[in-house]
């Protein structure tokens, strides 16, 4: 088999890419070996004698399948985890969640005409105080203080 470490170099840097890039035709040996100058070169990569073969990627079927995973909440545990609890669910963004399901849910109340607009109100404000842990706990306290009104 011919030395042919200098047309791969020549190669690599008329298609700009590293020599591991560079492909060479076993079929074709003679005509490469003759081939000395960079014009040379680029006739044989026109003719598909030389070519650049693919970048390699990172394969992303690992991730996927993580990610599968992690949907069914495996490969969650205490070892997994690099942020504080804090970081991987903001309490703000906890708040957030938790206020938009209590004030909707006291909108269709409302809607419904279970609640008065006075209960309402002093609904909505206890809820944005603090008051209630969620749309259950809510629904709880309406029983419990006989809030809700009797449709007819």
């Amino acid at each position: 088999m011919a030395d042919l470490s200098n047309q791969r170099k020549i190669a690599s840097s008329v298609l700009d890419c590293g020599l591991d890039r560079v492909w060479l035709d076993p079929n074709a040996e003679e005509e490469i070996s003759s081939a000395i100058t960079r014009e040379d070169i680029r006739g044989l990569i026109a003719s598909g004698t030389i070519k650049a073969k693919a970048v390699k990627g990172v394969s992303r079927g690992r991730a996927r399948a993580r990610d599968e995973k992690r949907k069914y909440g495996h490969q969650k545990g205490q070892g997994s985890r690099k942020g504080k609890k804090g970081a991987r669910s903001p309490s703000k963004e906890q708040w957030i969640r938790k206020i938009r399901a209590l004030r909707r849910r006291l909108k269709e109340l409302r809607a419904e005409d279970k609640l008065e607009k006075a209960v309402y109100c002093k609904l909505y404000r206890k809820a944005k105080g603090g008051e209630y842990r969620s749309v259950a706990h809510l629904e709880a306290h309406l029983e419990s203080e006989k809030l809700i009104k009797k449709v007819e």
